[in-house]
């Protein structure tokens, strides 16, 4: 297994104030979280302030410098939109986005279900997602990149949760789809924000998980999780690794057990630098790297 890091913590700062660049992003992480175990720097789509050859070919040289490859790409596709336009826009942006993992040296790109809309049924959105990745698929494999389907709760900057949060719609929709470009991107707190259990989603889909967000959550103090599960999202603190509910020897156990050997990329919460590096170093030890 390989160690990557995603800045959660300056996901608005990149993305919204930009009032930090990728290059800052790539500076900071070579200095802080290189002698941590990170070798990989997960990026988003929101960080680039241009798809522009030259520009893309500025950051991979600053990826190369500081001793990063670009693993995994996170972007955040919409395919459960009833306007079948819209639909097709989605895909055609996701195969800019399949050029731009290539073009920084990636292995995988995300794509998602879409938002969970009021008034898209299941059976509608199932079959709009499976189409949708289908249908990209040849292309995504003529440029050598898996796409990987996270279990996820919601797009920071989307209106809605996603369509598939809940883990049977989510399998569902992954059973669906055999091929060798496509597979998962496993995220255990995805699954508690569910109020599932992240080990019984990661035992059903362990055999298609190509890449893994390692993230944790725990409750907020004074709170106690009873037996009926977590009942309001406030009561999580999306922080640290290793502090946590999550069980990341068993994750591990299961996932080698798979034959799974690829990226982890660290998805750490919102207090800085510093909880990111000790997150890190805590994954490093459990990863055996």
């Amino acid at each position: 297994m390989k160690l990557a890091a995603f800045p959660k913590c300056f996901m608005d700062d990149l993305c919204v104030h930009r009032t930090m660049t990728v290059f800052d992003w790539i500076a900071l992480a070579e200095k802080e979280l290189k002698s941590a175990g990170v070798t990989g720097l997960e990026m988003y789509s929101g960080y680039f302030e241009s798809f522009e050859p030259d520009y893309l070919a500025s950051v991979k040289q600053a990826l190369n410098d500081a001793g990063f490859e670009m693993p995994m790409l996170c972007v955040s596709p919409d395919f459960t939109h009833p306007d079948s336009a819209f639909r097709q826009a989605e895909i055609e942006k996701e195969r800019r986005m399949i050029d731009l993992s290539a073009s920084l040296g990636g292995s995988t790109c995300r794509v998602l279900s879409g938002q969970r809309r009021p008034e898209v049924s299941r059976e509608d959105g199932v079959r709009w997602v499976v189409e949708s990745i289908q249908e990209l698929l040849p292309y995504a494999e003529s440029k050598g990149i898996i796409l990987t389907m996270e279990n996820h709760f919601k797009d920071n900057y989307w209106d809605y949760p996603e369509f598939a949060q809940m883990m049977d719609i989510f399998c569902e929709i992954v059973g669906q789809i055999d091929s060798p470009w496509f597979g998962v991107n496993y995220d255990p707190s995805n699954t508690l924000l569910a109020n599932e259990d992240p080990i019984e989603l990661l035992r059903r889909v362990a055999p298609k998980v190509v890449t893994m967000h390692a993230s944790d959550r725990r409750p907020r103090p004074g709170v106690e999780i009873g037996p009926e599960g977590i009942t309001d999202y406030s009561q999580l603190i999306h922080g640290e690794i290793g502090t946590g509910i999550n069980d990341f020897d068993l994750m591990f156990e299961i996932l080698r057990g798979a034959g799974f050997d690829g990226w982890v990329s660290i998805e750490d919460g919102v207090n800085g630098i510093d909880e990111l590096r000790r997150s890190a170093v805590y994954l490093a030890k459990k990863m055996g790297i």
